[in-house]
């Protein structure tokens, strides 16, 4: 039995990661009243209905605090009794929410008389703090499109079996900050810049010419040796400790070439040690693996 319990932001993308299990044969409820939870979980995920095998819940900041700050220790309970429970989390940044609310025109939940949107936003992202520290997979979708954001569920939360970690290899570029939902993050801004290379400049780091350019340098070479060999030294570590899901986000200035570069390459160095291993690139598009 698996249950995967949804929160983050209004706006990050909630639905759609629930409409997406519920496309991948998740039996799906939106909105739950926190306090009810336990109650739900006896009669769903408890009674070993072949129907509740794969049950997804969405929880969001319309419950009291006191509801809100439950949600945690629950988990623990029901990982404890042998409930394979996990914890999504959604989050963007202030100004994407911002966006996105101005485009749909749509009323935040936590919106009222005297109150505006700004203000609505920041007590959400208040509220919602237990349940995203307790999150096993936190994704910021600030500049992340509906369907990446599809796809990233299916390959990373519907695509894991039990036991197994999924481990998600993320460039991106400083210059747009750095991505909180990483759990290590590698600076590679000291290496050789291809954008500065004649014919180089509107490639990426998969193209065979940028390679060619990185490779024939040492330091990009140590680079990559330096951080696979950090990875494999603690990655058994972490899967020992049942973690479910690991996060290594490598950046450059413009997340377009040594990056890019270094996360597919890294990804398929783990791809032959670990079944579940993925890349996607923030500025370059998701890639397929």
């Amino acid at each position: 039995m698996r249950l995967v319990i949804v929160s983050g932001l209004s706006g990050s993308g909630k639905s759609v990661a629930l409409h997406m299990l519920e496309d991948l044969n998740y039996y799906c409820i939106d909105n739950i009243p926190a306090g009810l939870l336990p109650m739900f979980i006896s009669h769903t995920v408890r009674s070993q209905e072949e129907t509740y095998g794969s049950t997804a819940v969405g929880v969001d900041a319309r419950n009291r605090p006191a509801e809100i700050a439950s949600v945690p220790k629950l988990v623990e309970e029901l990982k404890r009794s042998g409930v394979g429970c996990e914890v999504l989390f959604l989050r963007a940044d202030e100004d994407a929410l911002l966006k996105r609310y101005s485009e749909t025109r749509r009323r935040h939940p936590l919106s009222r008389e005297g109150a505006g949107l700004i203000e609505a936003i920041r007590q959400e992202r208040a509220l919602l703090e237990p349940i995203a520290d307790a999150a096993d997979l936190v994704i910021d979708t600030t500049r992340t499109s509906v369907h990446e954001l599809r796809e990233l569920i299916r390959q990373r939360v519907a695509g894991r079996s039990e036991g197994r970690m999924s481990i998600l290899f993320e460039s991106f570029a400083f210059r747009h900050g750095v991505p909180d939902d990483a759990d290590y993050v590698f600076d590679v801004r000291s290496l050789p810049n291809p954008y500065w290379e004649p014919g180089l400049a509107r490639m990426t780091g998969r193209d065979d010419a940028v390679v060619e350019f990185l490779e024939r340098h040492d330091s990009v070479n140590k680079m990559f040796n330096d951080i696979a060999g950090f990875l494999e030294h603690w990655i058994p570590d972490l899967i020992r400790t049942n973690r479910s899901y690991l996060t290594i986000a490598i950046g450059c200035t413009g997340g377009q070439h040594r990056s890019v570069y270094l996360v597919e390459r890294l990804a398929r160095h783990f791809s032959s040690r670990y079944p579940l291993v993925h890349a996607r690139h923030q500025v370059v598009g998701a890639a397929g693996r």
